[in-house]
């Protein structure tokens, strides 16, 4: 039991760290996995690399709590509602409708035939490139939307489209989202903000859908692996978004784009001289 809980530790900070940088939380979960194998059903552990995400998005509706609520209390007895916070919210909806359909239409088929290193290694890859020419365009742009409250929800609708992309394994939610928003004018800043408003539905329903296929008969083992990496993925996830957040106020994302490619070189010369 006690290399089972180094391991799920292990697989929570992984998780932590990899949720909120662009970089893929499910290709790391997937290839880290190739290494570290937990004693568990396979079923189990389909649910458990979504589940255990449920910790990273606790940890982001802490930090941006007031950003988050709607509701703000003057007194005891009176509250103000925070028009502009619903607002954000409705376009967060907007944003999610293109993702929701996406996963619950071919949500089987990525399980069954997209979760390969291959894949997961050329998504890694591709969207590193990707961020690397982005960032260099818009060196001689200046951001049209600055602020979180300046999106519309065109442009959420847009973001929402560009995060269907990261369906496929080893693209990252958080990736397809930002590069999405970067291209059509929305700051770092605020592009990391949407993201991580829209992460808290996507990931909230993807973890009910995952626990319903998997039903609610755990074991004691397994809910004590499964509460184990929630709570580690929610403290290392508390430390990345801080860093995330005060990183790209001063720097952009190429370096998350050349640790993609370098990262999708290794598993790609790694899985063919091991095949």
């Amino acid at each position: 039991m006690l290399i089972e809980i180094l391991k799920v530790i292990f697989l929570g900070i992984v998780e932590g760290i990899t949720e909120w940088l662009p970089v893929s939380s499910t290709g790391h979960m997937l290839l880290v996995d190739e290494f570290i194998k937990m004693n568990v059903s396979d079923e189990f552990k389909e649910m458990f690399f979504v589940v255990i995400q449920l910790g990273a998005i606790l940890a982001v509706v802490i930090l941006f709590w007031d950003k988050m609520w709607p509701f703000q209390f003057k007194d005891k007895d009176k509250s103000v509602i925070k028009k502009d916070t619903f607002s954000i919210w409705f376009k967060v909806v907007v944003a999610c409708i293109p993702g929701a359909v996406v996963t619950l239409l071919f949500d089987d088929f990525v399980e069954e035939h997209l979760k390969t290193s291959v894949i997961i290694a050329i998504a890694l890859i591709f969207y590193g490139i990707a961020f690397i020419l982005v960032e260099n365009w818009n060196k001689k742009r200046t951001p049209k939307i600055k602020e979180l409250d300046d999106i519309t929800y065109r442009t959420a609708l847009i973001i929402g489209l560009f995060q269907v992309l990261s369906i496929i394994p080893g693209t990252s939610r958080s990736g397809a989202t930002i590069i999405g928003a970067l291209l059509i004018g929305v700051s770092r800043v605020a592009a990391a903000e949407f993201t991580f408003f829209v992460a808290v539905p996507v990931m909230f329903g993807l973890s009910f859908i995952k626990i319903i296929k998997f039903g609610l008969h755990f074991t004691g083992t397994e809910a004590v692996i499964l509460i184990t990496g929630m709570v580690v993925a929610f403290a290392v996830s508390i430390l990345v978004i801080k860093f995330l957040m005060s990183y790209i106020k001063k720097r952009d994302f190429k370096l998350f784009g050349w640790y993609r490619i370098i990262l999708g070189i290794i598993v790609l010369l790694y899985f063919a001289f091991a095949g």
